[in-house]
């Protein structure tokens, strides 16, 4: 009896040794030794790769966001403010409900097959749309302008950049509605046009939120003169 007593204490013992010194390791010291890793070696992505603009955070460089006018009563969803370069649409699926403005809670692509008749039906809404923001007077947009990007979303819905062709097409409307010259807009485009990564994987592209910060930023500073 008195052996099996002492052969349950020693192993309840063992047992509580392992377990503090494994809460220890993997608990305090692992994750103390990763952050500080992290915070020291890649700061910015540790953080959420943050923009900051005034001083104060804005938003992540790795998910995007729209820019729209307040909502109106009467209707469901707000018109974009069009001073701004808009994103490409947000139309991923969540559970039983439609995410078409970047609400973070719901993530994920439309599951629609290309010869879908609602996907087909949003392609031609969104162009539509596109050319009708973005002509301005005296430049009539064409569909044959519209890069693929401006009328689908992405695979999360989420994406924060367009490609440099979707920033350049609004490059006009974006320079008229905040009386900047087009140079000065399309000079701010080409200076946030990233290229391939690492020179060949995949395609240059344009973040939408860094973007619109520096606008806001020139835009302030009562253009670039």
């Amino acid at each position: 009896m008195n052996n099996s007593v002492a052969n349950t204490a020693r192993l309840l013992g063992a047992g509580a040794r392992a377990l503090l010194v494994l809460t220890l390791l993997c608990g305090v010291l692992y994750p103390l030794a990763v952050t500080g890793v992290a915070q020291a070696l890649f700061h910015d992505r540790a953080n959420g790769s943050e923009v900051t603009s005034q001083g104060r955070s804005v938003g992540s460089s790795l998910l995007g966001q729209r820019y729209d006018l307040p909502l109106k009563k009467g209707r469901q969803t707000p018109e974009p403010d069009l001073r701004w370069f808009q994103p490409r649409p947000s139309n991923g699926l969540g559970e039983n409900s439609v995410n078409t403005q970047y609400e973070l809670q719901v993530s994920g692509a439309t599951n629609l097959a290309g010869d879908s008749g609602e996907l087909i039906r949003q392609v031609r809404a969104a162009e539509a749309a596109v050319i009708e923001d973005n002509s301005t007077p005296g430049h009539r947009v064409k569909p044959s302008e519209v890069p693929a990007d401006a009328v689908t979303s992405s695979g999360s819905g989420l994406d924060p950049h367009i490609s440099p062709a979707y920033a350049d097409l609004q490059t006009r409307r974006v320079a008229a509605r905040n009386r900047l010259a087009p140079a000065e807009v399309e000079r701010l485009v080409e200076e946030h046009t990233d290229g391939r990564t690492l020179g060949f994987i995949g395609e240059p592209r344009v973040n939408v939120l860094e973007l619109n910060t520096a606008l806001r930023e020139l835009v302030a500073r009562g253009g670039g003169s």
